[in-house]
């Protein structure tokens, strides 16, 4: 019951942090001048906090015996 608790904290964290980059990059993408190299980079952490929450969320999920 623990694992399952701390697995739900950290889930939180990283939708946090996942919808903290939506934003990031929405605003950078607003600037006049973006900078690729940057924008690629938090593209990229985005997309494996996806694959990660995702981890997260089939681990909690129990199995289900058809």
């Amino acid at each position: 019951m623990e694992d399952e608790e701390a697995l739900r904290e950290k889930l939180a964290e990283l939708v946090h942090e996942h919808q903290d980059l939506d934003a990031s990059i929405g605003h950078l993408v607003e600037m006049p001048v973006v900078d690729a190299l940057q924008l690629r980079r938090l593209k990229k952490r985005k997309l494996q906090l996806k694959d990660v929450i995702e981890k997260i969320e089939n681990d909690l999920i129990p199995d289900i015996i058809a």
